[in-house]
């Protein structure tokens, strides 16, 4: 079953959207859970990084929902986006929140059908490769493939994302043992790095995006060799 949320301050237009969910899951033989909210201050408060897919409509009263977008974003980095709205203007903004797309009110079936279809399919494929972590706001969903590493200084934790960074209290190790599915190396005892950022390792140091990091002398053999066998694809899981 996916959670998929409706942001929608007019009841006519959520009722829209909610039966063409319905029609959608019937015809797609799937299992989809619609919540409706009526503005995104709302949403937001009950949010839970739960949903698959979030129907957001732009004008709405006390948060609108570019910004309640922008809010999401902080909560989980997966959850596919799509704004209704008859303001295309606004919608075309949706980059800067990664939005999938934009529906334009009145908003025909045949449109939701290909656009909603895109939207799960992309949540889908990211879905596997994440994993939520408890911040000090919440609890926040991340995307392994915009983890770039993970450090520790000074018993604070900071994941570094390529557009953000986390901080909150942890440990590294429990850290390491949630990361290493995911093919996360340890290169000395204050970074774990996600391997397909490693743009090049030079002496001592391995470049992750335009960081330099260093490599501890005891861990190097293995770093390297885990590196050597990610790269060749047999499996560092």
């Amino acid at each position: 079953m996916r959670n998929i949320a409706i942001v929608e301050d007019m009841d006519e237009q959520a009722a829209r959207l909610e039966s063409y969910l319905e029609r959608y899951a019937k015809e797609t033989e799937q299992e989809l859970h619609c919540f409706r909210f009526r503005d995104g201050a709302d949403f937001l408060e009950h949010y839970g990084s739960d949903c698959a897919v979030v129907l957001m409509d732009i004008q709405m009263p006390n948060l609108n929902g570019m910004e309640a977008a922008v809010h999401l974003r902080e909560k989980d980095r997966n959850v596919s986006i799509l704004f209704v709205t008859n303001l295309v203007q606004y919608a075309l903004r949706g980059y800067e929140v990664d939005a999938i797309g934009f529906l334009v009110k009145p908003v025909g079936y045949y449109d939701f059908a290909l656009k909603f279809q895109k939207a799960l399919a992309v949540y889908l494929m990211n879905e596997d490769r994440s994993f939520t972590v408890d911040t000090p706001s919440g609890v926040c969903r991340i995307s392994t493939d915009r983890l770039m590493y993970v450090e520790i200084l000074r018993h604070r934790l900071y994941y570094h994302l390529v557009d953000d960074q986390i901080e909150m209290t942890g440990s590294l190790s429990k850290v390491e043992a949630e990361l290493e599915e995911f093919g996360f190396l340890r290169c000395n005892n204050c970074y774990l790095v996600n391997p397909k950022f490693v743009i090049r390792v030079q002496g001592n140091q391995v470049q992750v995006g335009s960081e330099m990091l260093t490599i501890s002398r005891p861990r190097r053999t293995e770093f390297m060799e885990r590196l050597a066998s990610w790269y060749a694809g047999q499996g560092v899981r």
